[in-house]
């Protein structure tokens, strides 16, 4: 029910002149507003406190049509961020981004650097210490990150404006992990099935390239990386838990940015030049694929978590790989 809703949604607000818009610094204006009159940032949230009380199962496909609609709109951090907290009513309204890391300066503020969506959030949530602080944008020095149409941001806030905030860093890490995993996966299907249809209905040398043996095993491969990542996302959002398993999520993230970097090179392989024009699609899909890769950790931060994970256990490596 919550995914027909939400697709139905996105396809009338969140179009990709919308998603132009916004990357250029428009408002988020009606986009954000419909999302958050349809209750889309409570999914989380136990229905007792006024939310939908969704399980973290429930949540793959509406992360997943992020993605696929390139949204530039940080609803999935918006979504974690209220139940992260065991009082998410306390919490500000609007869009909250969620950092990774954050670093103490020497006055005692913080430190967030390359918050992704950090452009566009009114509060960035971040781990401090044990616990998580929020900050307000409005009070930071911000500084844009990222290329052209990025929404990565750093920021620099002053003590008297952290809020500390119940809940845990390895929380954070885990949720941001599944749902940027599936983020990637949604936007390397919109990139795979832009490319299919170019393939088929570009002709070269008297035929569609998608004739083409050479072409067709570079779509083959494309195909069996995204569905390795969305298997292994899946898998991280299965079960009746709320937070997500830190191996799963670790795996399903390295395994989503490993893929995101082969589809989007061979998506623009394939297209030549049309594929980096401002006015074809491709682009605004391509540069999530990168941006969301090294968001939170590229595959190399969380194959490693996954082989510390694997060392730190008395089990042998194969009991280990059976218990995931």
């Amino acid at each position: 029910m919550f995914v027909e809703a939400l697709q139905r949604i996105l396809q009338a607000e969140v179009t990709p002149e919308y998603v132009r818009k916004v990357e250029a610094g428009s408002a988020m204006g009606r986009g954000w507003d419909v999302l958050e009159e349809a209750g889309y940032l409570e999914l989380l949230v136990p229905e007792a406190q006024g939310g939908a009380g969704l399980s973290l199962s429930d949540l793959y496909g509406i992360f997943h049509l992020l993605g696929a609609h390139a949204t530039p709109l940080p609803l999935a951090d918006t979504i974690i961020a209220r139940v992260l907290t065991a009082t998410p009513a306390s919490l500000p309204s609007g869009p909250i981004a969620l950092a990774s890391s954050s670093v103490a300066l020497p006055d005692g503020g913080v430190r967030c650097a390359n918050v992704s969506f950090g452009a566009v959030a009114g509060h960035v949530l971040a781990p401090r210490g044990l616990g998580l602080v929020l900050l307000p944008v409005a009070s930071a020095s911000c500084s844009a990150a990222g290329l052209w149409g990025s929404q990565l941001a750093s920021f620099d806030w002053p003590a008297d404006v952290c809020v500390p905030i119940s809940g845990t860093g390895a929380e954070l890490s885990a949720f941001v992990a599944t749902s940027y995993a599936a983020m990637l996966c949604g936007a390397m299907e919109q990139v795979f099935r832009l490319t299919m249809q170019y393939c088929n209905d570009r002709v070269q040398f008297g035929k569609p390239l998608g004739k083409f043996q050479a072409v067709q095993h570079q779509l083959a491969v494309m195909a069996e990386h995204i569905v390795a990542a969305s298997l292994a996302t899946q898998v991280a959002f299965s079960g009746d838990r709320l937070v997500p398993d830190m191996i799963l999520a670790a795996i399903a993230k390295g395994r989503a940015s490993e893929a995101a970097l082969l589809v989007a090179n061979t998506a623009h392989a394939l297209h030549g030049a049309i594929g980096i024009t401002a006015e074809y699609d491709l682009q605004l899909f391509t540069r999530r694929l990168h941006e969301w890769r090294i968001t939170h950790g590229s595959e190399t931060y969380w194959y490693r978590r996954v082989g510390e994970g694997a060392l730190g256990q008395q089990a042998s490596f194969c009991e280990f790989v059976q218990a995931i």
